[in-house]
């Protein structure tokens, strides 16, 4: 019989135990247990934060542009000579002007402030995901041409305002002219033409957009000028969308400031990574409690089974052989523990994505549902983790059962 598996007969033995040894059984089960609930914990945890990361991360980059393009100068007078340059760059989609502005908003029932971004109609659906998010209307209404220009409302601003599609409303702009009695506010009546929803309750409450010569009117721009220019890359360059900055900002020189969404909102990010990894630590110590166990475990059975060892030693057991003995047992419970860890856990997550059980209030997180996203590399971490700690747990018990020394134990039994 070769070493290796006589190291592992009698492991699995002392896993198997005996009536005087159930309490030694029982701890090695909640050890079992430890693990398992270690990593499951982890798996839920890490998926859901996940979900949540990349369901803000969408929400934001859904009603935003990907990289947004401005001048140094300030205004950019020549904007569809930009949008050309721009869409020829690799990996671009669509590019469109863009005018930003603050005001403040009035019906006949209630007022608020308002931020407001003029987009071009017919080019602002291919780079800003606006068109999907409509709860009534469409963005061809601020294209619509009557007597007064159109604007798209956010849901929660809307209801603020007690206005619906059709309803009128006002804009009231401080960037109006200086006259002896001070500055003039610019006003401008329009017509609801949509509502829309992301979800963002800052979005939904604080937006609201206009067609480009509306947003020049009330901001007190030229008649060509924008603040710049919104960007859409490929899906799938969406996460390398710093990459297709640089080269935008290659192609137009030195004269313009190029900043992706993730520069953009990095502190956001930052923070959120930062947070994961702090979770992860957090949850590992549930595995190395555990790991205690494992420890507590074998030096038990080493303290039952030393004039076993003794023996074993006298019969011709190396160190080496004694020391992988209970290493074996370390890791089976280990081995055992993470892969129920790792079944239970995924088996959480597709029980939570499928049915959605939990809710969360919307005017408070960008989602309705508690969102679950499954990395692989992150259970790959996870499973690495607790083998990698409950191994090492094995360590101490085994190299303690190594040292017995046959004659001291023999004469004392």
């Amino acid at each position: 019989m070769k070493s290796i598996s006589f190291e592992r007969f009698v492991s699995f033995r002392y896993l198997r135990a005996k009536r005087k040894q159930k309490f030694i059984s029982l701890i090695s089960i909640i050890s079992v247990l430890g693990v398992a609930v270690g990593v499951m914990a982890l798996i839920v945890v890490l998926s859901v934060y996940t979900g949540f990361t990349e369901g803000l991360r969408d929400q934001i980059i859904g009603i935003n542009a990907h990289i947004l393009v401005q001048s140094f100068g300030g205004e950019i007078d020549n904007p569809n000579l930009l949008v050309n340059k721009i869409e020829s760059v690799d990996g671009v989609v669509a590019a469109t002007p863009y005018i930003y502005g603050q005001a403040l908003i009035t019906s006949g029932n209630a007022s608020s402030g308002i931020v407001l971004r003029g987009i071009e109609p017919a080019t602002a659906g291919r780079v800003i995901n606006l068109e999907s998010k409509m709860i009534s209307g469409s963005i061809s209404e601020l294209a619509t041409d009557t007597s007064l220009p159109a604007i798209i409302l956010g849901s929660e601003l809307a209801k603020q305002l007690r206005v619906r599609k059709g309803g009128k409303i006002r804009l009231i702009s401080p960037n109006g002219p200086l006259t002896p009695m001070g500055v003039l506010p610019k006003v401008r009546t329009c017509r609801v033409g949509a509502v829309f929803e992301t979800g963002m309750f800052e979005y939904d409450s604080t937006m609201g957009f206009v067609n480009l010569e509306t947003a020049r009117g009330l901001v007190g721009m030229n008649s060509k000028g924008v603040h710049g220019i919104e960007v859409r890359v490929a899906d799938k360059k969406v996460d390398q969308a710093d990459q297709v900055a640089a080269a935008i900002g290659k192609e137009l020189g030195g004269m313009y400031s190029v900043r992706d969404w993730m520069r953009i909102n990095q502190n956001l990010f930052a923070a959120l990574k930062l947070e994961k990894i702090g979770i992860f630590i957090a949850l590992d110590l549930i595995i190395l409690v555990a790991s205690l166990n494992i420890i507590s475990t074998l030096v038990m059975v080493v303290m039952e089974k030393t004039r076993d060892i003794a023996i074993l030693k006298s019969m011709g057991a190396t160190t080496a052989s004694i020391m992988r003995i209970f290493f074996y047992q370390g890791a089976v419970i280990g081995l055992t523990g993470t892969v129920l860890g790792v079944c239970s856990g995924l088996g959480l997550c597709a029980l939570l994505k499928r049915y959605e059980i939990i809710e969360l209030p919307r005017n408070v997180y960008p989602m309705s549902t508690m969102p679950v996203k499954v990395v692989p590399m992150d259970v790959t971490v996870i499973a690495l983790s607790a083998v990698l700690i409950t191994l090492a747990a094995t360590l101490y018990p085994s190299w303690k059962a190594s040292r017995v020394r046959p004659a001291e134990a023999l004469t004392y039994e």
